[in-house]
């Protein structure tokens, strides 16, 4: 298999199992005591950074075996009479949730992460983003130590969260690994898609050369590589974001990940920056990617 075809290959396979009409109606759920962003409260704001992700799964304990076996995350779990949920904590830090949600029987929705962007006004974000096309999954709602938050799918159909955090946005840190490092919305046309998010977010766009054929753009703000948004290649029509976490070695994390009772979507091979990313599937299904990076790396916006 060629260069070329390889990668298309790879691309296929993320985006063949990237199916998100599960996460919205679903947060309908979450308890009210979600915890805050920043604590200590922080006074940075960073609109277009990934700040939060939800999984919304089936199953919370298999889900909470799967990825403390995997990433080494803790769990606290809140249990509410309309709810089962978990904040995945890495070195007592918050960093994610995850959602227990029955699945209907016969139903071809998948368990899936949701990417949460920081705003800094929910309402005046959605408006925009409402303007340039894309649709609202979940209204905005406020939660009393967290912020307020919304679902929408951008208007080729990724679904995304804004999230206006009361406490502030994290700082800007080399990821250590078991956090975020990374998250990659894959669409149908990366030139309408740039124009959206740059529209809704504030970022700063920047085409990278390729070789492959594909587009591939990287999304910045406050002179830091936030995203990307890379070509939907054709016979796929499910345009979607996945997020990356930094892990020491993709070949071993995916590996292990097989082990764990997870499926390999993507084999490790090395990206544009010279690490190795993979893409695995929770048990449950869930995709989720695995990104190599070294501490001399930066993510600095390109020039």
């Amino acid at each position: 298999m060629n260069v070329l075809s390889d990668r298309r290959h790879r691309a296929r396979a993320i985006l063949a199992l990237l199916a998100c009409t599960f996460c919205g109606a679903a947060l309908a759920a979450l308890p009210l005591n979600l915890p805050p962003i920043s604590d200590p409260a922080s006074t940075e704001h960073h609109p277009g950074k990934m700040i939060w992700a939800d999984l919304v799964t089936p199953n919370l304990a298999a889900a909470e075996t799967f990825y403390s076996g995997l990433f080494g995350w803790t769990f606290q779990d809140i249990h509410t009479v309309d709810s089962d949920y978990a904040i995945v904590l890495v070195d007592g830090r918050p960093i994610a949730g995850v959602l227990q949600k029955a699945i209907p029987a016969g139903d071809r929705r998948q368990p899936t992460w949701l990417t949460f962007i920081a705003v800094l006004d929910v309402d005046a974000a959605r408006r925009i983003a409402l303007s340039q096309g894309a649709k609202s999954v979940y209204e905005p709602r406020t939660y009393p130590k967290r912020g307020r938050q919304a679902v929408l799918s951008d208007p080729q159909g990724a679904v995304f969260a804004m999230l206006a955090s009361t406490s502030g946005d994290p700082p800007d840190y080399l990821a250590a690994p078991g956090e975020w490092i990374w998250s990659s919305v894959f669409a149908r046309d990366p030139n309408q898609d740039s124009g959206f998010y740059k529209a809704v977010f504030g970022y700063d766009v920047f085409d990278l050369p390729s070789d492959d054929g594909a587009q591939h753009v990287i999304l910045s703000s406050d002179d830091y590589a936030r995203a990307g948004i890379n070509t939907l290649p054709p016979g796929h029509r499910l345009p979607h974001w996945l997020n990356f976490i930094r892990v020491v070695n993709a070949g071993e994390s995916s590996a292990k990940a097989v082990a764990l009772g997870g499926r390999m979507l993507v084999e490790p091979f090395v990206d544009r920056h010279g690490g190795k990313i993979a893409v695995i599937a929770d048990p449950m299904g869930a995709p989720i990617g695995l990104m190599e990076w070294s501490d001399t790396d930066s993510k600095v916006e390109p020039k």
